[in-house]
């Protein structure tokens, strides 16, 4: 009976033994399984105001989908305050990049501190941090933007009255765009060739604004103005409303940037006359790339697509710069239509 009794308590106690490592065998694995997270990237946008921002938006996070990794998106409206919140919140979320499109490209000091505090790096899309220490800055090269515009624009009006429009005060592209475009005009200025009668900032690119200003500078010209440097697509928009108000739509020469759809039309009906495509496709998808490639702990020194540095104040930037293309009617269809970038149907309204 003693025996038995033993077998018994001797059974219960191996069952017991084994039930114990199984239950600690158990959580360690699972443990382990979940500890290869999926990979989260925080993307931070200034406004998705222009059609554009759109495109980067979607192409970056299909881009991101595709290598498995999550992004969680964010738009401040051009809201500095705003921005700076919702970034705070991408870097309690635990994201592993961050990647901002910076509304105001001064303000981000404080954040970029406090991502690299939870050894976040900090990718800078499109515009330019300045005065931080940003790991990365991805875009295309924005003094080339402002060239081409200059470009086109001394080429068809070589003499003549300018109205020069800037971009927002608070976008470092803005400064860039107008270096570049400025590269054109201002030999033509200094040979007496041509008069810059109007040369202003938009404010948060707003194409209201830029129609406002425009009404003013006509009024102050009494409409002799003959080419418009238009810093984007959007502000475009603005001035030949303008311009269409006092009858001189399409008789005045106008750049833009972005490759916007309706700035598109607006060329093939003769109101404006260029745009710069900045293929965002190819720039969403290598950010995104890049993203996932830093996320996993590569240096950004192991980066093999880095091609140049930019100042931003405080050091120079290691850079990702694409190149842009000048757009007109002539090579709307091969650069636009051709690349799928628009259909002929979008472009034209006919099939």
């Amino acid at each position: 009976m003693k025996k038995s009794l033993l077998r018994i308590v001797a059974i219960f106690v191996a069952v017991a033994f084994i039930v114990g490592i199984g239950y600690a065998v158990v959580p360690k694995y699972a443990s382990a399984k979940s500890s290869k997270k999926q990979i989260k990237i925080g993307l931070s946008l200034a406004t998705l105001q222009e059609e554009r921002w759109h495109k980067d938006r979607d192409e970056f996070v299909k881009a991101a989908q595709k290598l498995g990794a999550k992004v969680l998106v964010q738009a401040a409206n051009m809201d500095d305050v705003k921005q700076k919140e919702q970034c705070e919140n991408l870097i309690s979320q635990g994201v592993d990049v961050l990647v901002i499109v910076p509304n105001n490209a001064e303000v981000f000091t404080s954040i970029i501190e406090e991502a690299h505090k939870a050894k976040i790096p900090v990718i800078s899309y499109d515009r330019l941090i300045k005065n931080a220490n940003v790991d990365l800055y991805i875009s295309f090269d924005n003094i080339k933007v402002g060239e081409l515009q200059g470009k086109y624009l001394t080429s068809k009006v070589p003499k003549g009255n300018y109205f020069v429009f800037r971009g927002a005060p608070t976008d470092n592209n803005a400064t860039l765009f107008y270096q570049g475009a400025m590269k054109y005009i201002q030999p033509l200025v200094k040979s007496g060739k041509v008069k810059v009668l109007f040369d202003q900032p938009v404010k948060d690119w707003k194409p209201e604004e830029a129609l406002r200003l425009c009404e003013n500078a006509l009024t102050a010209a009494k409409n002799n103005v003959q080419g418009i440097l238009a810093p984007n697509d959007g502000t475009a928009g603005g001035i030949i409303q303008a311009l269409k108000a006092q009858g001189l739509a399409g008789k005045v020469v106008v750049t833009g940037q972005d490759a916007d759809l309706a700035a598109v039309k607006r060329i093939v009906e003769g109101t404006q006359t260029m745009t710069v495509f900045k293929d965002v496709r190819l720039l969403a998808k290598k950010a995104a790339e890049v993203a996932v490639e830093l996320a996993k702990g590569k240096k950004v020194s192991q980066l093999k697509d880095v091609n140049g540095k930019v100042y931003n104040g405080k050091l120079n930037v290691p850079s990702i710069l694409l190149t842009p293309v000048a757009v007109d009617k002539s090579n709307i269809d091969k650069v636009l239509i051709q690349s799928g970038w628009f259909t002929k149907e979008q472009v034209y309204g006919k099939k």
